[in-house]
């Protein structure tokens, strides 16, 4: 979710989805400001085409970050939401009710551990993104698969700080060892960390590494 960026779409052109453009009107028309930003849509709009079996987002809001998911996404595409408002999950699967393909739950962000592994999985920048108990990129993720992490503030040192001290959420999926991560600036003030899930390693080799 992102600041205003419900309004951010109001200079948008004319080349939005309509999909999105249903889901940007149900945000206004339910006072929701913190939809998925047009520079955030286009990267995910872009992402989904990759990922050929499941997509899932958590903080799904009113359904517009999803939106632009099911937009982009190839034919066949299995898309779930996941979101904790009920009066909202009521907005998105009112978005989406002509979309068989997309499913809105209602809860925790955990529930969406009960249809993964996913090809692309977009965390909302909250409890499983920033916060203790992240969620695990190993058991949600395909190997392959893509991660993305949204509402940063574009980092301009190294290490990445915040309030003048190093911004562990941000290094830990930077640093994540079971991903190759990098950090994209979508706008002078928008960040987002996307990284790709490495390969299992061999038996072997985890066991070689954990006796060395």
């Amino acid at each position: 979710m992102s600041l205003q960026g419900t309004d951010a779409y109001r200079d948008a052109d004319g080349t939005l989805p309509a999909l999105v453009v249903r889901a940007v009107a149900a945000a206004r028309a339910h006072g929701f400001p913190y939809s998925c930003r047009p520079e955030q849509g286009r990267l995910l709009h872009l992402l989904a085409a990759g990922a050929p079996r499941r997509i899932a987002e958590t903080g799904t809001g009113c359904g517009v970050g999803l939106a632009w998911l099911a937009a982009g996404a190839r034919p066949g595409t299995r898309l779930v939401g996941v979101e904790r408002d009920a009066e909202r999950v009521r907005v998105a699967r009112q978005v989406f009710h002509d979309h068989p393909e997309a499913e809105i739950l209602h809860g925790d962000w955990r529930r969406v551990e009960e249809h993964g592994p996913y090809d692309l999985l977009v965390l909302d920048g909250g409890g499983q993104a920033k916060g203790d108990g992240a969620a695990d990129p190993v058991r949600l993720l395909n190997p392959g698969g893509t991660l993305v992490v949204d509402d940063f503030t574009p980092a301009t040192t190294w290490p990445p700080l915040f309030e003048s001290a190093p911004d562990h959420p941000r290094l830990h999926w930077l640093e994540h060892p079971a991903l190759h991560t990098t950090e994209l600036r979508l706008a002078p003030d928008l960040a987002t960390i996307v990284g790709t899930r490495l390969p299992d390693r061999p038996a072997t080799q985890a066991r070689h590494s954990s006796t060395a």
